[in-house]
């Protein structure tokens, strides 16, 4: 188990910029060659990477799949969120998003009553508009901790909706004649609570189960109406 937890940190600090020669992998782990090339074989199989000529590589969804099982064998989030990409949460929830049908926007900026703001990812889809903020936090993420976290998330979803629509944003939904505004924080790792306030709290392997259950429990959930008068 600290073999492969071991492993899979190596993978995640080495593949950052792109495929890496298996032998880099052993340097890096200072494991047995054989010993690695079985437990490549064994994660290759899990659908978490792939094999090429002597060298590894893996997609940004191989990636957070390793980095979930990582943390599942003892590996510290933090260390684990060090060898992640930003851009990788970011990217992830939109591939989910565009597979599920949602017009997607990420980094979306705008001013509102005096202030900047910036929400993760956007996505559309008639009648509901996701507003995601991607977190990598630690194991045992304190109850206050994310509350401030939910409060902030609520609060840019509140002034998205208030901005909507602007002529400085394009976004799926100012074609339709309302909308409900959802805000969601999605993570690394699981939360000790699914829902805070009503707002979803999700961990980014759970993010297809929760899109595709999403519409029926959505009226649960805390959401922002928009209606679009234009139309």
């Amino acid at each position: 188990m600290v073999i492969e937890r071991d492993l899979l940190l190596s993978l995640l600090k080495l593949t950052k910029d792109g495929p890496v020669l298996i032998k880099c992998v052993n340097q890096d782990a200072r494991i047995a060659s054989d010993i690695v090339r079985k437990l490549l074989e064994k994660l290759q199989n899990e659908g978490m990477l792939y094999l090429k000529e002597g060298t590894v590589e893996a997609d940004s969804d191989n990636r957070l799949k390793i980095a979930v099982k990582a943390a599942s064998l003892g590996a510290d989030v933090e260390h684990i969120s060090a060898f992640l990409r930003w851009q990788e949460f970011e990217d992830i929830a939109a591939i989910a998003l565009e597979r599920n049908g949602y017009v997607v926007a990420k980094n979306v900026r705008f001013k509102h009553a005096g202030r900047r703001w910036e929400i993760d990812v956007v996505g559309c889809r008639k009648p509901l508009v996701l507003c995601v903020d991607c977190k990598r936090w630690q194991r045992g993420v304190k109850a206050s901790a994310l509350r401030k976290i939910v409060e902030a998330q609520v609060e840019r979803a509140h002034a998205l909706a208030d901005t909507l629509p602007s002529p400085a944003l394009t976004v799926e939904c100012v074609k339709w004649k309302k909308a409900k505004i959802v805000p969601v924080i999605l993570s690394l790792i699981p939360s000790s609570l699914k829902f805070y306030d009503n707002v979803p709290v999700v961990p980014i392997l759970q993010l297809q189960d929760f899109l595709i259950q999403l519409p029926a429990y959505v009226e649960s959930l805390k959401y922002f109406v928009k209606e679009f008068s234009h139309l």
